[in-house]
């Protein structure tokens, strides 16, 4: 399996971030990197590189780890305002650090081994890129089931699976795989197993030439991995997904989008400023209409502002995590989000006019459009809201 060069032993004299700085590190990430590579990243569908190794200079990577394992301890709050910072400028790197950012909850949450503890030691003094292998051939999107199961012999396990999509699978340092605990199990009795690069490999099986989000390049893969036993995270997946997993995907994508509807209003907002300089005195025609779309980005930016606020503060309470009522509210983050991002950036589209359009203007809407309409398909809004409406026939709750 390839994988960015890392150097376990480069990143020790370094501190992490300090907490309350890491949002504003990522803006100046996406300025300095992301952002003057997003168009080149688009266009060649390829890995943020630029952004990736910054975040990972700036020990970005490793900040959700415990500061007892030498990462910042920092809070799911402040990951998803350091990934709408990035946003703004390269929603890729915001996509691949998002999705990085969810193994790396998954494996400090729920990764109670002496194992997986010396791992998140070593992921935060080599800045390690996690992927997740959840999707699979034959299953879909449902990331609660799993076709391909665990064999375990002596203190070893194998896997192998056929994934659709694996993102930036050939640039990750480990994987983090479901599948069915052993061959007698259910499809819903899944282990999630960290799949080291030294010990995986990866056949690719499908490419990636998509509309947007094309620096994160999802390709398909048939992976096969071994690795200690004490490396499959000990808690049952279906905890691992309700507790962690869920929240934090929804918290997360949602704020790559609202990156996407920020930086589409603030173009927006400056080509207003810049028409109104030339007629002064006279505002232009859309004004009214950045007016209305600054507050539905405010709706917005409540919204997902909120529902990380109230997944920390419930971080621990394990029964309203399993419960009806926050997977619902989870969910509908989820449906929500990904309308508002479509709705804004087409809507400022609308107070730019023909320039938005061009893609050769300044203010092109072109990539951030494309990368809208990758919301509700991630996973598919038919089915999460199909998810939803079977537990609100058996939910009492709002």
């Amino acid at each position: 399996m390839s994988a960015l060069p890392t150097n376990p032993d480069s990143f020790d004299d370094k501190p992490p971030p300090a907490l309350g700085n890491i949002a504003a590190l990522a803006a100046k990430i996406g300025v300095e990197a992301a952002g003057p590579a997003a168009a080149d990243v688009d266009r060649n569908a390829r890995f943020p590189v630029e952004a990736i190794d910054a975040l990972r200079r700036e020990r970005m990577l490793s900040v959700l780890v415990p500061q007892s394992l030498g990462g910042a301890g920092a809070s799911i709050v402040e990951v998803a305002a350091a990934v709408e910072a990035l946003g703004q400028h390269c929603a890729s790197t915001a996509m691949v650090y998002a999705m990085h950012q969810i193994q790396v909850h998954c494996a400090v949450r729920h990764g109670d081994s002496a194992a997986l503890q010396s791992y998140l030691r070593e992921l935060t003094a080599g800045e390690l890129l996690l992927a997740s292998a959840t999707t699979e051939i034959g299953i879909g999107g449902d990331v609660r089931s799993s076709g391909c199961a665990l064999e375990v012999s002596g203190d070893r396990f194998h896997l192998e699976k056929q994934a659709p999509v694996i993102s930036y699978g050939a640039y990750s340092d480990g994987i983090l795989a479901t599948a069915r605990a052993n061959a007698a199990s259910p499809a819903n009795d899944q282990v999630l197993a960290l799949c080291r690069r030294g010990n995986t490999t990866l056949a690719e099986i499908s490419g990636w030439d998509t509309l947007g989000f094309r620096g994160t390049c999802s390709l398909g893969y048939a992976l096969a991995a071994d690795g200690p036993a004490d490396e499959v995270l000990t808690d049952p997946f279906a905890d691992i997904a309700a507790r962690t997993m869920l929240p934090t995907s929804h918290i997360v994508w949602s704020s790559v989008w609202l990156g996407i509807a920020t930086a589409a209003v603030g173009s927006a907002r400056q080509y207003i400023r810049a028409t109104a300089r030339k007629t002064p005195g006279s505002p232009p025609p859309g004004a009214v209409r950045l007016a209305e779309l600054v507050t539905t980005l405010h709706e917005f930016r409540a919204l997902v502002h909120g529902a990380a606020r109230r997944y920390e503060e419930r971080a621990d309470d394990a029964a309203e995590l399993n419960g009806m009522g926050f997977a619902i509210a989870m969910n509908s983050l989820k449906l929500s989000s990904s309308a508002f991002v479509i709705d804004i950036v087409t809507r400022a589209m609308s107070v730019i006019g023909i320039s938005a359009y061009r893609e050769d203007s300044p203010y092109s809407m072109s990539r951030l459009l494309r990368d809208a309409h990758g919301a509700p398909l991630m996973i598919n809004n038919d089915r999460i809201a199909g998810h939803n409406a079977q537990m609100l026939l058996v939910h009492k709750g709002e």
